[in-house]
């Protein structure tokens, strides 16, 4: 497993994030009061921010001080005990590093875990960023508060990648290792020979609120390969030699979709929500479907 120092957040994405954390808040006013964010007001507790007032929020909270001086609506937000905490369980598997396009599909899990933990931290939630491949490889403690995004971006950039995957066992290594519950973002390639299942159920069952980021490849769904070579496991280090014939590339994209179909049918059934993105769309545009599918915002 080699580490090294990717250079995933410039400048661009900077302005990209404040971009899609104003559209966030657009999409949540749309739906007059957020659960999720109506938590975060009440009395007798410790002030934390402000946000702008919507219709439907409760007239008691308005900061008339703030109005006064500078005839802006605002909200006075407050700290409760009974905060979200957002985890990313990003696989950092050889098989997410592999690049076919000078990118790959770890480079668009960070990006995409970087985004929508920059808007759960400008919501007060707290965010914590676990990566894992046949184990679990390192922890961001769970952290609150805007200008922790950088951190955010330091830990992923410098997160090595390499082994299998291995999510039941990685799952449940996680639940055993947290007593606050949350929402959990688990972003993958699920190239997992035991299979997803177990591992999406396990977090259900233990009262978690999946979400499914299913990060794919247009090169690896379509390979471009013909005739005698020898094919090799990125995850493994396991060699085959084989001859690609019509007939072989039509069974293996019949099995790729099948992965694909089934982790979705899967998550339907269970009422989780799942996003399937390749790695050739822009982060923007997944990031944005996920909020105005209702699939992150509440």
């Amino acid at each position: 497993m080699t580490e090294r120092v990717r250079k995933l957040f410039d400048e661009r994405f900077l302005k990209r994030l404040e971009h899609l954390h104003l559209v966030s808040r657009k999409i949540v006013a749309g739906r007059q009061r957020a659960d999720r964010r109506s938590k975060r007001v009440g009395s007798g507790l410790e002030f934390a921010d402000h946000r702008d007032y919507t219709a439907g929020d409760d007239l008691r909270y308005l900061d008339w001080t703030v109005y006064a001086r500078m005839e802006k609506l605002l909200l006075r937000m407050y700290e409760e005990e009974e905060d979200l905490t957002v985890y990313f369980l990003v696989d950092a598997s050889r098989s997410m590093d592999l690049r076919l396009d000078n990118t790959s599909k770890f480079d668009h899990a960070a990006r995409a875990a970087a985004a929508l933990a920059y808007v759960a931290l400008a919501n007060l939630d707290r965010v914590c960023i676990v990566p894992f491949s046949d184990r679990l490889l390192d922890r961001m403690p769970p952290t609150r508060g805007k200008n922790q995004i950088f951190k955010v971006f330091q830990f992923l950039e410098k997160l090595p990648t390499g082994g299998v995957t291995g999510l039941q066992h990685c799952v449940r290594q996680f639940v055993h290792q947290n007593s606050r519950r949350g929402m959990v973002v688990l972003l993958s390639d699920f190239f997992d020979p035991e299979g997803y299942a177990d591992a999406i159920n396990y977090l259900r069952y233990n009262r978690y609120e999946p979400l499914v980021i299913h990060l794919t490849d247009d090169n690896e769904a379509n390979p471009a390969l013909r005739g005698d070579m020898t094919v090799v496991d990125c995850e493994t280090g396991l060699r085959q030699d084989v001859t690609i014939t019509p007939r072989l590339l039509e069974r293996y994209r019949a099995l790729h979709t099948e992965l694909s179909s089934g982790l979705e049918t899967l998550c339907r059934r269970s009422e989780i929500s799942y996003f399937r993105t390749p790695i050739q769309v822009p982060t923007d545009e997944v990031v944005l479907r996920i909020f105005r599918a209702g699939g992150f915002l509440r």
